[in-house]
C-alpha cells in the first residue's frame, strides 16, 4: 500500500490544495478544519521522502511549535487549524511546472541558449552571453534554467581547465539566476514579501528591476574585464554556431509580452476576487499556460511535457511540504505566546537607526544561509518579527531588503538547492562555490540595502 501510495503523491497533494484554494472564496470553517487534518497526515508522509536537511530543519519547527503551542494553554482540538497558514505557497509551487512546460514545449529555452553556442573571441564575452541567457530563462522556468545553461557550458568549456570551468560556471550561471529572481512574480521569496508587507506588487517592480539591472550590468562589466584574456576554444559543434540577432530579439519580445500580460492577469484577478498576491498567481498560472501554448500552436507538446513534469515535481514535493508546514505550526503558535515581543525588542531598540535594521535582516539571511537555512525559512521568521516596524519604517524598504538579502543567498547557500546542484553538475566542493560568489552576494545584498535606505 505505501509503495503505491508514494508513487501517487501527487493526487494527495493536489486534493488538499484544491480544496483549500477552493475554501477561499466559500470561506468554510468546516473546511479549514478538515484542511488542517489532512494536513497532519500530509506532512508526515512527506518525511519519509524529505532530504535529511529539510527532515531536520521540520523537527526544529515541529518541536519548538510544541512547546510554544502548550506554553500558550491553547487546546489540542484546535491543533489543525495552526497548520493551514502555508498551504497557499504549497499551491503555487505545485502549479508552477505549467509554466516552466509551457516555455519548453515553444522551445524557447532551446533559442535563449543558442546565445551561448554562437563564435565568440574570448571568455568575458561568452560571460556575458551566459549571464544573460541564464537570466532571461530564470524568468519564467526558474530553477530549470540552471541546468540547461550549465550543462551547455560544460560542452562548450571542455577544452579549458577544470578549476577555470568550475569557477566560470557557478558565477556566471548562479548570478545571473539569483538576480532575475529579483522580480519575478513567480518567485516564492517576491511572492511572500508582497503580501507580508502590504505593498502592491507593481509598486516593488520598478525598484527590484532598478536593482536588479544595475547588479547584472556591474557583474558583466566585471565578468568581461577578468576573463577577456583568456581566448575561448569551442569544443563540439559550438564552432559551427552564429548568433543571429533578429531572431533572438524576436523571441525576448514574445517572452516579455506573455509576461506583460501574465501580470496584467494577476493584478486584475487579485483586484476582482481580492485576492492576495500569491493566490493570485496561483490561479492565474494554469489558464494562461493552457492559452498560451494553444497561440503557440505547441498545445500536445504541452500537454505531454506538462502532464509529466506536473506528476514528477508534485510527487516529490515532500521537501517543501515539511518545510512550509512546519513553518506553519511554528509561526502561528509563536503568535500565541509572549516571546514573539522578546525576539522583536532588539528591532525595536534599533528603530532610530533604520539602516542598521536593513543591514541586520541581510546579514541574518547570509549567516543562517552558510548553516543550512532555507531562506523562505528565514524570511517566515522575519516577517512575523518585523511586522510592527511597517508602522516605523517605509514597509517597501524592509520588503526590498527581504527579497534582496534572500536571492543572492542562490549563490552562496552552500546547503542550497542551486548550490548544491551546481556542484553536482561540475563535480566541485560546494564550498568552492559559495566562495566563488561571495564577494558577489555582498555587493547584491548592499545595493538592496542602499535602495531600501534610499525609500525610508
Amino acid at each position: 500500500m505505501f509503495p503505491f501510495l508514494f508513487r501517487h503523491l501527487y493526487i494527495f497533494y493536489s486534493a488538499i490544495l484544491i480544496l483549500y484554494v477552493g475554501n477561499t472564496f466559500i470561506s468554510s470553517s468546516l473546511v479549514d478544519y478538515v484542511i488542517g487534518v489532512l494536513a497532519i497526515p500530509m506532512l508526515l508522509l512527506s518525511f519519509k521522502g524529505a532530504s535529511r536537511l529539510f527532515r531536520t530543519l521540520g523537527c526544529i519547527f515541529l518541536s519548538i511549535g510544541m512547546l510554544f503551542y502548550f506554553y500558550s494553554g491553547l487546546p489540542i482540538l484546535d491543533l489543525p487549524l495552526y497548520m493551514t497558514s502555508t498551504m497557499q505557497l504549497l499551491a503555487f509551487l505545485t502549479v508552477l511546472p505549467w509554466m516552466n512546460s509551457v516555455v519548453h514545449a515553444g522551445r524557447f529555452d532551446r533559442r535563449m541558449n543558442e546565445v551561448m553556442k554562437a563564435n565568440v573571441s574570448s571568455l568575458g564575452k561568452l560571460y556575458v552571453r551566459s549571464s544573460f541567457t541564464t537570466y532571461m530563462l530564470c524568468t519564467f522556468v526558474n530553477l530549470s534554467s540552471i541546468p540547461l545553461t550549465q550543462e551547455v557550458l560544460l560542452e562548450n568549456l571542455a577544452k579549458a581547465k577544470k578549476k577555470l570551468r568550475d569557477t566560470f560556471i557557478s558565477q556566471t550561471t548562479l548570478r545571473g539566476f539569483s538576480l532575475a529572481l529579483a522580480w519575478s512574480p513567480m518567485e516564492i521569496i517576491v511572492a511572500l514579501t508582497v503580501d507580508a508587507t502590504g505593498v502592491s506588487y507593481m509598486t516593488y517592480l520598478p525598484w527590484l528591476i532598478i536593482c536588479s539591472v544595475t547588479v547584472l550590468l556591474a557583474d558583466w562589466l566585471w565578468g568581461r574585464k577578468k576573463y577577456q584574456s583568456i581566448s575561448y576554444e569551442p569544443s563540439g559543434t559550438g564552432a559551427a554556431r552564429s548568433l543571429q540577432p533578429r531572431r533572438l530579439v524576436g523571441q525576448i519580445v514574445k517572452l516579455f509580452l506573455a509576461l506583460s500580460v501574465f501580470l496584467v492577469a494577476v493584478v486584475t484577478i487579485g483586484n476582482v476576487f481580492q485576492l492576495n498576491f500569491i493566490l493570485s498567481v496561483t490561479l492565474v498560472i494554469l489558464p494562461f499556460s493552457f492559452i498560451w501554448s494553444i497561440l503557440l500552436k505547441r498545445w500536445n507538446s504541452f500537454i505531454t511535457i506538462g502532464w509529466r513534469t506536473w506528476k514528477v515535481r508534485t510527487n516529490h514535493m515532500q521537501n517543501f511540504v515539511v518545510l512550509f508546514l512546519s513553518l506553519a505550526f511554528f509561526s502561528s503558535a509563536l503568535n500565541e505566546t509572549p516571546f514573539l515581543h522578546y525576539i522583536q525588542q532588539p528591532f525595536f531598540a534599533a528603530s532610530e537607526y533604520p539602516l542598521l535594521i536593513l543591514i541586520l535582516i541581510q546579514l541574518t539571511y547570509l549567516v543562517l544561509s552558510m548553516i543550512g537555512v532555507h531562506p523562505i525559512a528565514t524570511i517566515g521568521i522575519l516577517v512575523e518579527v518585523l511586522q510592527p516596524l511597517y508602522d516605523i519604517m517605509n514597509p517597501l524598504s524592509i520588503g526590498m531588503v527581504l527579497i534582496t538579502g534572500a536571492l543572492p543567498t542562490a549563490a552562496v547557500g552552500v546547503y542550497g538547492v542551486t548550490v548544491t546542484m551546481t556542484s553536482m553538475i561540475t563535480k566541485q566542493n560546494p564550498y568552492r562555490v559559495t566562495w566563488a560568489n561571495l564577494p558577489f552576494a555582498l555587493v547584491y545584498g548592499g545595493m538592496g540595502v542602499l535602495l531600501g535606505y534610499l525609500l525610508l
